[in-house]
């Protein structure tokens, strides 16, 4: 294990130390395909040791810890970690990274990044991620994604989107850079339909607000990405008066296998 103190991006840092609570009330939830996917494609059951790296505030620790395998959630924010730690104690928190784990060598039989995977994405942390897993073990990757092939979707993520300046983001694709990696098996992958319901406060906004680069912005600036959503929402028909709206979302997921 390496230096566990290595620095995470300042979008990360900055945004998610005060977002702890506007990330809970803002993010989506998985689909239920994915506990199959969880079960299939990673083996997760009783008995099955799994890593939850990145793991936030716990938003994908809940579905692990339902397949009865063990979870150890990593984490490097604390004021996410506590959050973490206090909504799953069924759950080992430790604080860490993607290059410094604090697990021994070939000690889990899987590992999971959800909406995690982007902030980190190296070979370095790939040889960590090795590392730690058993011969033969399983490395699981998930993102919940906005559908932007709804129109207004579009405009929500073009409003987002011109704020992200050097932010790690999935739908970039750069971090697929990161493979292939001379420890793991092609990645497989797989797509499944989302949807997030809820009121505009919760499902737009603070989905919004809960972004690191926007949480990291001045009080200003964020009242400014306000006002600037909800002249989307105005101007929507599929929006407008609505007190219950459904944010369309696509799950990605994708598996590789530690090669022994």
């Amino acid at each position: 294990m390496k230096d566990p103190h290595t620095p995470i991006h300042h979008a990360a840092a900055d945004g998610y130390k005060d977002a702890a609570d506007t990330y809970v009330r803002g993010r989506p939830d998985y689909p239920p395909a994915l506990d199959q996917w969880l079960r299939d494609s990673l083996g997760l059951r009783a008995g099955q040791v799994v890593v939850d790296l990145g793991a936030g505030t716990g938003k994908f620790t809940g579905r692990l810890l339902a397949t009865g395998a063990r979870v150890i959630a990593v984490e490097p924010v604390a004021q996410m970690l506590a959050r973490l730690a206090a909504s799953h104690p069924q759950a080992e928190a430790l604080s860490g990274n993607a290059t410094a784990i604090p697990l021994a060598d070939a000690s889990v039989d899987a590992l999971v990044c959800a909406q995690a995977f982007h902030w980190f994405a190296s070979r370095e942390a790939l040889s960590e991620i090795a590392r730690v897993l058993k011969p033969g073990g399983r490395l699981g990757l998930v993102w919940n994604l906005r559908d932007a092939r709804v129109p207004w979707v579009q405009r929500l993520d073009r409003i987002v989107n011109a704020l992200e300046g050097d932010t790690p983001r999935y739908y970039t694709g750069a971090w697929r850079q990161a493979f292939p990696h001379p420890s793991f098996t092609p990645l497989q992958e797989q797509h499944f339909g989302n949807g997030h319901s809820g009121a505009p406060e919760q499902v737009i906004f603070d989905r919004v607000r809960s972004t690191s680069f926007i949480a990291a912005l001045p009080q200003a600036a964020r009242a400014q990405i306000d006002r600037q959503i909800a002249a989307l929402i105005d101007e929507e028909p599929e929006l407008r008066g609505k007190s219950l709206v459904t944010v369309p979302y696509e799950t990605a997921a994708f598996c590789a296998q530690k090669i022994r």
